[in-house]
């Protein structure tokens, strides 16, 4: 009898440990947009739309005042940054979207975040999560995602290096509380973050930065300001670089 007890509970024991293992796994594991065709210049849709949310920070070669426009419409600025993105992950540069370059950009998505980014990074430090700014809390992680993707580009450009987010989203009480912080701050509506990369020069992450579509790009002295306020009616919409 104590035996068989003994077998019962390091049954419901090892099912218990499966069942964390397979719960922090789905946390985790990577989400795959469900691509449904090939795409190519010409082609248009909510497919493309999200294929330009993913390779927006593949916006240039170099420091440029240039962005990707996210309108589903798959043009030559489309195949243009669909090559820089399948050129820095060793893939053929040929600007067609099909299974392995879709493979690849599934590879960065994850349940939490992007690959090497989560939304818990971004979170307004006040403890009011994405809620409190100036746009509504879907509006505001929606903002975030696509940040997170320029970000990824931002990484890779620097080597692969851990890039960390001192400030991304900010409640309206906190901006508020922040000296010297500007009144409608990009910060508000998840469309902007300071950055550092230790290891890595701000000179360098900030050149980074301009090739990858932020129009909001200047040396905080400790930090580098981003923000792709340019792309959203909110505010002054300018390039603001030094």
């Amino acid at each position: 009898m104590k035996k068989a007890f003994k077998m019962l509970v390091s049954v419901i024991g090892f099912t218990i440990l499966i069942s964390l293992a397979m719960t922090v796994f789905d946390t985790n594991e990577a989400s795959a947009y469900n691509w449904t065709r090939t795409l190519q210049e010409g082609s248009s849709g909510n497919d493309v739309r999200e294929l330009q949310i993913r390779v927006a920070g593949w916006a240039a070669d170099s420091p440029r005042k240039t962005y990707l426009a996210v309108d589903g419409h798959f043009g030559p600025a489309t195949k243009a940054a669909v090559k820089r993105f399948q050129r820095a992950y060793g893939l053929v540069a040929d600007g067609i979207v099909g299974p392995a370059t879709q493979a690849k950009l599934n590879s960065l998505e994850r349940s939490t975040g992007t690959k090497n980014f989560a939304y818990s990074e971004f979170y307004s430090t006040d403890g009011s999560v994405f809620s409190g700014g100036k746009v509504s809390a879907t509006t505001v992680r929606e903002n975030v995602r696509r940040q997170m993707y320029k970000l990824e580009a931002v990484r890779v450009k620097i080597g692969n290096k851990p890039i960390v987010i001192n400030s991304g989203f900010r409640s309206v009480a906190l901006n508020n509380r922040i000296p010297n912080a500007y009144y409608n701050s990009m910060h508000m509506y998840g469309v902007a973050a300071d950055i550092k990369a230790p290891g890595v020069s701000l000179t360098t992450l900030l050149n980074a930065a301009k090739s990858s579509g932020f129009s909001g790009a200047y040396n905080g002295g400790t930090y580098i300001h981003l923000d792709s306020g340019i792309e959203y009616p909110y505010g002054e919409q300018y390039w603001y670089w030094p």
